[in-house]
């Protein structure tokens, strides 16, 4: 069974960067590599609701009043998307580094994907303005994460061991059957056959520090809906089949996207709404004959954001 790669956050240990604002947090190398066995849990986009978040943990029992973690040899995965259009995506990675020290001192852990917002500021961030080629014609970084909800104040904030932290992220992993990635497509099996080779090839790529690399990963894991349609159960299988696992757990697309609740962009709420226009979630979508869990609860429209233990419950 393969539970993300033991290299998550090589290269973070204290001489891996300095500054007299930054805190060290332990990740898997530094710290004793334990077989947790564990619940499993899994959380959905956060996209800078820090609050929110720090809600949810604590009603799903695994952080206490202080925000430490409070769940013992529990295992918790995010799926990425932890900055941009809420007020504190630093606040939130912030937040996760630290309670991956916590949960690995305890005998657990808890573990990150990588997004497409990651990517995107990432980007952002390394290339600034420096021109790509786009569908659309000349795109940049900073363009992009502007238009897709980028904050001035997560740009002021973020340090070197942020970026080292996010460009280290794997980018899907295994876990009791559970084949856990950020985004809804199929484009993962462009970069590999293995779950581990996958998360190389990311990495590598992102080590190489080529804007165009970077845009075409940031292009291709913000593409969505392959398992929604007629089609869907078809484009899971084969996920499945190349990785393993029974199901595919996601988040990146919103459950009202997915369940036609909302006409695909933010604020934009349509028959299924609450009576106050915002979207319905009352937790995880399953879908694509069972084969797939949504986990994005539109917390950026006024959704819930989304904290489950996996398996779901009948």
């Amino acid at each position: 069974m393969v539970e993300g790669s033991m290299t998550q956050g090589a290269g973070q240990g204290p001489d891996a960067w300095a500054g007299e604002d930054a805190v060290y947090s332990p990740t898997v190398p530094d710290l004793p590599v334990q077989d947790s066995t564990g619940r499993l849990f899994v959380v959905g986009d956060v996209h800078g609701y820090l609050d929110e978040l720090r809600l949810a943990l604590r009603e799903a029992g695994l952080t206490d009043e202080a925000d430490q973690w409070a769940a013992g040899n529990t295992r918790l995965w995010f799926l990425g998307d932890f900055t941009d259009r809420g007020p504190d995506g630093i606040g939130v990675i912030d937040l996760v580094m630290r309670l991956s020290a916590e949960a690995a001192a305890a005998g657990g852990y808890c573990k990150a994907l990588l997004g497409n917002h990651e990517l995107l500021l990432l980007g952002a961030s390394r290339f600034g303005d420096t021109p790509v080629e786009s569908a659309a014609g000349t795109a940049s970084f900073q363009a992009a994460w502007i238009l897709n909800g980028g904050q001035r104040t997560d740009m002021e904030r973020l340090r070197d061991h942020h970026i080292q932290w996010m460009s280290r992220l794997d980018s899907m992993a295994l876990a009791d059957g559970h084949l856990m990635l950020h985004s809804d497509t199929t484009a993962y099996l462009e970069y590999g056959s293995t779950v581990e080779d996958v998360n190389d090839a990311i990495w590598q790529a992102l080590q190489r520090n080529d804007v165009e690399e970077t845009w075409d990963l940031f292009r291709k894991f913000t593409k969505r809906f392959a398992f929604r349609d007629e089609s869907g159960p078809q484009a899971v299988r084969e996920l499945l089949d190349t990785y393993g696992g029974k199901r595919v757990v996601h988040g990146h697309s919103p459950i009202p996207y997915l369940t036609g609740e909302s006409g695909g962009s933010d604020g934009d709420a349509g028959n299924g709404a609450g009576g106050d226009g915002t979207p319905r979630v009352d937790g995880p979508h399953l879908y694509a004959d069972s084969l797939a869990i949504a986990m994005d609860g539109g917390v950026t429209m006024a959704g819930k954001l989304l904290v489950a233990s996996l398996p779901l419950e009948a």
